[in-house]
């Protein structure tokens, strides 16, 4: 009987393993690389380029750039289209230089519509395509659109989404001490009065932010101007076609301070009143954990801050509840965004712009968050593919059609009043200025 020798044996090995190589390489250079096809049906809308570059610049940096970047990479490679994205820290100041020595993005993600507005005041903005247009007209509500809309003309799409308007809680100790979520303004100033009638200072609260100190201080009011006045006076005050110190605006703050002011109702686990002022706002929600406070208002981002190995969940130590309206009629969210605008009119530029307004895209960057801290306000959006329990109460809040959202107010004012004078003179309020005092110091900031 014939024996192949040994080193016949291996060569024939390695060559049938180099083969199978080979071909893993070919498949996977397939399905990744730009020249790849394979399950590009749903891509054929937005067309096929070569050698085709479009720059993305934002403020997303990392580690959130990663998924971001990821989220797009089918549409690269479906497409042939190539795009650049650079985020830095510095995006507000840098694109504006950027755009005014001509050298703009082809497309840019902002976070303050003002801004937006401000730039297609230019001239250096160009008008959403039709394609662009029907998305967001599909997508969104009427309150995200007019973020876009600058003298009647859509001129982007929103992109990101996030909620302020919640107050943070232990399910754990609500089921075991009998408090139940309320569901009005009413029955919220009822628990606080339960809880502090028990000897507990039911709300923990901290403005502290360095520089920013104060800025919590603009949400809990604005907050409260959508509850109480409406988003017709919430708009109204925001653009200063009522004044800032008018009796909408007292009558909110008033409201507020019968919160933050409150020497039985603050400030649980951290000091009086005073130290409201002092405390971090990093810091501010933690005694709910220890059982020294009940209530913290404050965003969706504060998830972020509870420590490793929180069960934050229905069930769980923490959770939040929607910030409740007067009554339950209606439902006024304040949060925040992104709104994408292009400078570019190339057809490839339209092309990544239409699938960034896209229910697609907004269902791809799901997929490339897994560990959660990103949804839209896209109505196209999958919500039940959400797996942060933060997440997906604020997809459900925001495609609530009884919602009705409206933007941070102070990121829309000019900067000597929404990130200078109201940041200041709330902390002024807060260790014991009057209410008129506050307001009245705010509106003289007021550019004339």
């Amino acid at each position: 009987m014939r024996r192949t020798p040994p080193i016949r044996v291996l060569s024939r090995v390695l060559g049938i393993a180099a083969a199978i190589l080979l071909l893993a390489a070919c498949a996977d250079t397939t399905a990744d690389s730009p020249q790849g096809t394979a399950g590009c049906e749903a891509y054929q809308q937005y067309g096929t380029f070569k050698d085709k570059k479009v720059s993305l610049y934002s403020g997303i940096v990392a580690p959130e750039d990663e998924p971001h970047m990821k989220s797009y990479k089918n549409f690269e490679r479906c497409t042939g289209i190539q795009v650049e994205f650079q985020g830095e820290k510095e995006f507000d100041t840098q694109v504006q230089v950027r755009i005014k020595g001509g050298n703009p993005p082809d497309l840019a993600i902002f976070a303050q519509p003002g801004l937006v507005k401000q730039l297609v005041e230019t001239g250096k903005a160009v008008q959403a395509p039709d394609p662009v247009v029907a998305n967001v007209k599909k997508f969104w509500s009427e309150s995200w659109q007019g973020y876009v809309t600058v003298n009647g003309k859509i001129y982007g799409a929103p992109l990101g989404a996030n909620v302020k308007s919640f107050v943070w809680y232990s399910p754990k100790e609500f089921k075991a001490k009998g408090y139940t979520v309320p569901k009005t303004l009413d029955e919220l100033k009822t628990l606080s009065e339960k809880i502090a009638a028990t000897g507990q200072k039911p709300w923990c609260v901290g403005i502290g932010s360095g520089d920013a100190t104060g800025w919590p201080v603009t949400d809990w009011m604005e907050d409260m101007m959508l509850r109480l006045s409406g988003p017709k006076a919430y708009d109204d005050w925001v653009n200063h076609t009522i004044p800032f110190n008018g009796p909408e605006a007292t009558g909110a703050l008033d409201a507020v301070g019968e919160y933050l002011k409150n020497p039985a109702f603050v400030n649980g686990g951290l000091g009086d009143v005073k130290s409201v002022a002092s405390t971090q706002f990093q810091d501010a929600g933690l005694p709910i954990l220890q059982g020294q406070c009940n209530l913290h208002r404050q965003g969706s981002f504060y998830a972020q801050n509870w420590p490793a190995g929180t069960d934050v969940s229905p069930e769980g130590d923490i959770y939040a509840f929607y910030f409740p309206s007067k009554d339950d009629t209606t439902k006024p969210v304040l949060g925040g965004g992104e709104f994408v605008v292009a400078f570019s009119d190339r057809p490839e530029v339209q092309a990544f712009q239409t699938f960034l307004a896209s229910d697609m895209w907004a269902n791809e960057k799901v997929a490339s968050t897994p560990g959660g801290g990103w949804i839209s306000a896209n109505t196209g959006m999958d919500a039940s593919k959400l797996t942060n329990p933060i997440d997906k109460l604020s997809a459900q809040i925001l495609q609530d059609p009884k919602s009705v959202f409206r933007y941070d107010g102070s990121d829309q004012m000019p900067g000597a009043v929404g990130t200078n004078a109201f940041w200041k003179q709330g902390t002024n309020w807060v260790t014991g200025q009057s209410t008129k005092a506050t307001l009245d110091a705010i509106e003289a900031a007021w550019p004339k």
